[in-house]
């Protein structure tokens, strides 16, 4: 069982992202890591800051249930994706962990599934 990001425009060929929910995690972890911030420390996901307190393009994706959660507005897709985008093309400097490398390539796909989203004008969903 795992988490499905895709475009809602109906259109089952479409480009998605998946994970397993330990991989989402994973996923989400090293983006806040790269934002400044450790996902551990947030509410919500076992720590007590507020997310009031964090300044990221990003806290609609970090700060969203696995499921069952609202989905993303088009104009969140927006905003998200230039930072999202950015991040996936930081020098690694010879990094070759594997781990790393499969966060680059996820947020690189999410970036195309975003960009279809503002395309198109339609909500990104998670099932």
């Amino acid at each position: 069982m795992g988490l499905v990001l895709f475009p809602g425009d109906d259109d089952p060929s479409g480009p998605d992202v998946s994970w397993s929910y330990t991989g989402f995690q994973a996923f989400r972890r090293w983006l806040a890591q790269a934002e400044g911030f450790a996902l551990d420390e947030m509410h919500g996901f076992g720590g007590q800051r507020p997310w009031a307190g964090v300044s990221t393009t990003l806290t609609p994706l970090l700060n969203h249930p696995d499921d069952d959660g609202p989905d993303l507005t088009p104009a969140q897709c927006a905003a998200i994706t230039p930072r999202l985008q950015e991040i996936a093309d930081q020098p690694q400097h010879g990094s070759t962990d594997p781990l790393v490398q499969r966060h680059i390539d996820d947020a690189r796909q999410l970036v195309v599934v975003l960009q279809l989203c503002v395309e198109k004008d339609v909500d990104l969903l998670f099932g």
